[in-house]
């Protein structure tokens, strides 16, 4: 199975966040990454996070994905978004790790359902008494 460089790069989903590199690993960042060695070329992408946070003042529960999950609670409990804003503070009730960012945001949809959002308000309830 000796595929060529440009053809296992080609076999990437275009949509992920990708970095390539050769010869060398990059310094180690913030962000997990998976790394797929092919000889001397690595390539690097991103992980993605969709989360549930929940106001600890109202009833409400949002749902999002990104791929810095400490910086993007920290964006919410400091007012910076304009449709999490008027319900701070909030605590993070759910997070899982995706591999790209097309299963991530499938993920995302399914907790944004009616059958989600159920399950999301039971592991709330759960979390705070």
């Amino acid at each position: 199975m000796n595929a060529s460089v440009a053809e296992l790069v080609d076999a990437l989903d275009s949509k992920s966040s990708v970095e390539r590199c050769a010869g060398s690993i990059p310094a180690r960042g913030t962000n997990p990454r998976m790394l797929y060695a092919f000889g001397d070329f690595f390539i690097f992408t991103t992980m993605y996070y969709v989360y549930a946070i929940s106001s600890l003042v109202k009833n409400y529960i949002y749902v999002g994905l990104t791929d810095n999950l400490e910086r993007r609670i920290q964006q919410h409990n400091n007012g910076y978004e304009k449709t999490t804003k008027p319900y701070l503070p909030y605590i993070l009730i759910y997070s899982e790790t995706l591999n790209n960012r097309h299963e991530a945001r499938l993920r995302e949809k399914y907790w944004k359902s009616g059958t989600g959002k159920r399950q999301l308000q039971k592991i709330r309830d759960s979390l705070i008494k």
